[in-house]
């Protein structure tokens, strides 16, 4: 029936739950259940509640995060940290949260679990990072996980039909364009592109009428709300929009790419803890992984999709990014030049720049 939710609807539903605070069962195909609930939305209550069901509960944290805590992440990309009968929410959230890591380094000895799989802990923490929360979840085993949602109203998530929805990119579909004037061009228009599974609209801004058998000026931008809008010093963002803008409308055609992911796609709470990691001197890709995140979450191939929905199949890239050349070549978009970008360098963002060169390969 198709006024039944499918999985994508559940997942969007499961990531709003956990925003919430509100727990998620998730299922296999084994017969076993879990109860997740996000650890950085736990409140004393619900930790109480989850106690009482009997089951032992773990903090399931990324091996990034578990390499800052020196704890065994003994299923490779995860660990399950035991939580101690004694520990609170603070303590949970204090697993997941590096904010007072420096104040308060001692938070063990952390003991892991190793028995048993981890496949559903992987979903909770996925689920997490997608909701734009610090990746990390309390999970603790229940009997009879779809009878225990249907009794209480949860969403109940099935691993083998989520995860392969969690692994991959949601299709894009246009939703609208219009006429969009602006001051490097007047001939511009504004593409809106929703995903199918509830996330962030990602836009397409066309300068000119370029040509579509022509390789066309283009420009992969994720959103940055401090440098774009407010801006910020700490990064080059900023300038690279306006810079890319700029040179398109001097030339009278181009496509910029503005793609919501913010933070090199982690989100702009995370983004500003990444901040403040780094005013306690950690560089950004330091405080990347003290969250639990990779360097980079960001999926440029949203790029490559757009690109193609709009008739494009070759582009001068402007960038400094070497991994975005790449991802185009892969995806079928031939870059036919890489056309620098350094602009915007400043005392405040030197270090940044510097990292971005010496860590994640840009050619500045």
């Amino acid at each position: 029936m198709s006024l039944i939710p499918g999985i994508t609807e559940l997942l969007a539903r499961a990531r709003a739950d956990l925003r919430m605070g509100l727990p998620v069962v998730l299922t296999d195909d084994s017969g076993t259940s879990v109860l997740a609930l996000a650890s950085e939305t736990l409140s004393p209550q619900r930790l109480a509640d989850l106690r009482g069901l009997g089951g032992a509960p773990v903090v399931a944290i990324t091996v990034r995060r578990a390499e800052t805590l020196k704890a065994r992440a003994y299923d490779g990309d995860l660990a399950r940290v035991l939580i101690p009968a004694d520990a609170d929410h603070s303590w949970v959230q204090a697993v997941a949260d590096p904010s007072d890591d420096l104040n308060a380094p001692m938070k063990g000895p952390l003991m892991s679990e190793r028995q048993g799989t981890a496949n559903l802990h992987r979903i909770a923490i996925a689920l997490t990072k997608s909701a734009r929360l610090l990746p990390a979840a309390v999970v603790a085993p229940i009997p009879d996980g779809r009878d225990f949602a249907m009794a209480n109203g949860l969403t109940c998530i099935d691993h083998t039909r989520a995860a392969p929805h969690l692994a991959d990119r949601s299709a894009l579909h246009e939703v609208v364009a219009a006429r969009l004037p602006m001051e490097v061009s007047e001939a511009g228009r504004l593409h809106v592109f929703r995903p199918e599974d509830g996330g962030e609209e990602h836009y397409a801004i066309e300068i000119g009428r370029p040509d579509r058998d022509k390789p066309v000026l283009a420009r992969l931008h994720s959103a940055c709300f401090t440098g774009d809008l407010m801006g910020s010093l700490k990064c080059d963002c900023g300038p690279q929009l306006r810079g890319a803008l700029a040179q398109m409308g001097a030339e009278g055609a181009g496509v910029l790419l503005y793609l919501n992911q913010e933070g090199r796609g982690i989100g702009l709470a995370n983004k500003m803890r990444a901040y403040f990691l780094q005013d306690q001197g950690f560089d950004t890709v330091e405080a990347n992984h003290r969250l639990g995140f990779e360097d980079d979450e960001r999926d440029f191939r949203l790029g490559s999709d757009i690109l193609k929905s709009l008739g494009f199949g070759a582009v001068r890239l402007l960038t400094n990014n070497p991994a975005k050349i790449a991802m185009m070549e892969r995806t079928g978009i031939a870059v036919t030049e890489r056309v620098p970008l350094k602009v915007g360098e400043t005392a405040h963002n030197r270090g940044y720049l510097a990292t971005k060169a010496a860590k994640s390969g840009h050619l500045l």
